[in-house]
Formats: C-alpha cells, sequence, structure tokens
C-alpha cells in the first residue's frame, strides 16, 4: 500500500486553537516545554521517591511490599489515562480530520502499553506476599491484561499499514470500541467479587487513607503524569517529523521518476 496525501490546512485556514494544533505550529511551540517538563519530572519522581521510600510508614499487615503501591498505582491510573487520550485523539481523527489526532494517537500508544505492564508486573509482584498469589483471574487483573492485549494490537496495526492516514481511520474505530474496557477496569471491583479492594481514593465520601500514604501517592501521581507528557511530546515530534520525512523521500522519488528519459 502508499500512503495517501494528507488534507492537511494551512495554519491560516484554522481558527486559534486549531492553529496551535496544527503540526507545524506544534513543532514550534512544543520544543520550548521539553527542558521544563525534564526538570518537573525529575523534581517530582526524586521528591515522590524519597517520601515513598523513606518518609512513608509500612503497613502494620503487608509491611514494607506495601511500597511497590507507589509505583503500582499510579502507573494503573496512567495506563487508563493514556488509552483516554488516544479515545480523544480517534474522536477527532473521524470527526474533525484533525491532521495531529493521529499522531497523538500513534504516540500514546507505546506509552499506554508501558504503563500497563509496569501495572501488571508489580501487581504480581505486590500480590505474591499479600495474596499468596502472582496472578488470579480476577475481574480487575483479567481486564488490564485486556487493555494490554488492545495497545499492542492497535501498535502493530500502526506497524502494519504504510498507509498512515488510512491506519489512522481504522485504529481510531478499533480505539473507540476497545474504549467500553476502561470503565470495565474501573467499576470491576464493583460489580465482582475480586481481590482488589474497594476505591479508596477517589471516593464521593473522601479518600480513606491517611496522609502520610496519600501524599506520597499523589506525588508519584503527578511524577508519572508529567513523564507521560513528557515522553508523548517527544513521541509526537518524533513521528511529526518522521513523516515529514517520508513525504519529501517520495517527492524526491517521484522526480526522479518523471526525469528518466
Amino acid at each position: 500500500m502508499t500512503e495517501s496525501k494528507s488534507q492537511e490546512p494551512t495554519p491560516q485556514d484554522l481558527g486559534f486553537f486549531s492553529r496551535i494544533a496544527h503540526p507545524g505550529y506544534f513543532l514550534e511551540w512544543s520544543r520550548y516545554f521539553i527542558w521544563p517538563l525534564v526538570g518537573i519530572t525529575t523534581i517530582l519522581m526524586a521528591y515522590g521517591l524519597y517520601l515513598a521510600f523513606f518518609n512513608s510508614p509500612a503497613d502494620y499487615q503487608q509491611g514494607e511490599t506495601v511500597r511497590i503501591m507507589y509505583v503500582h498505582v499510579p502507573s494503573a491510573w496512567l495506563s487508563q489515562f493514556c488509552y483516554a487520550i488516544m479515545a480523544a485523539a480517534a474522536i477527532g481523527s473521524l470527526v474533525w480530520r484533525h491532521p495531529l489526532a493521529d499522531v497523538s494517537a500513534k504516540a500514546a500508544a507505546p506509552l499506554g502499553a508501558t504503563f500497563t505492564a509496569i501495572a501488571l508486573i508489580t501487581g504480581a509482584l505486590w500480590g505474591a506476599p499479600t495474596w499468596g498469589t502472582f496472578w488470579e483471574w480476577d475481574g480487575r487483573m483479567t481486564s488490564t491484561l485486556i487493555m494490554l492485549f488492545i495497545y499492542l494490537g492497535i501498535i502493530a496495526l500502526w506497524r502494519t499499514f504504510e498507509d498512515q492516514v488510512r491506519a489512522g481511520r481504522i485504529i481510531a474505530v478499533i480505539t473507540l470500541v476497545g474504549a467500553i474496557n476502561v470503565p470495565i477496569i474501573k467499576f470491576s471491583v464493583d460489580w465482582w467479587n475480586t481481590l482488589h479492594q474497594p476505591a479508596s481514593v477517589f471516593r464521593l465520601d473522601g479518600p480513606t487513607m491517611p496522609p502520610s500514604i496519600l501524599l506520597p501517592l499523589f506525588v508519584m501521581f503527578f511524577a508519572f503524569s508529567f513523564l507521560f507528557l513528557l515522553l508523548h511530546f517527544i513521541s509526537m515530534r518524533t513521528e511529526i517529523l518522521r513523516r515529514r520525512a517520508r513525504a519529501i523521500e517520495r517527492q524526491y522519488a517521484q522526480q526522479l521518476r518523471t526525469q528518466k528519459p
């Protein structure tokens, strides 16, 4: 398959917010955020790890293994957040055909798969001493594993299609269908009997965790969030430049063919 020509509007044809998200403008303004994001991520990660490993108390039942939570829980949150970003980008690609939407979705997929894998691995390490098993086919574990397979399938599809514009449309539909798994992960502890406890942070009556545990958990959540934002920006910029390089290569190859006698 050959890559079809994208109907990318010029920045002058767009409104203010659409102009900011135009690939050309995105490359321009996003580069000013890379190093500030590196600094913020480093500070938050260092502070969060200090609080998690040296300032938060050990659990009276789980002991020191409870500290795995400070990596496991933010990774689990980010795995779902990444998919929400992809679903929003899918809508932007299908409804508004925004040129940056499929770039955002493609850049988010490997990050989401990584966070999901980290959540599954740390969950298994945490569950072994707590539950006596590395794995149990309960609702949350199974639905999270399904989300990892969805991520990997989407990544494989991006690499299968040479026509990235066509791939973006097909993958957008698949992404929206797979989005039904996100609320299943969230509410699985309420719908089925699982080894996971019900929500203890985002509750209508407030979190049940003490501040000594809640503070490092939120610091690590923001550290992981800024890490995602940093890596997402870098991946998007790389993808835009890669597509432009491929467009130049095709244009040059076409010129060579037309110049042949």
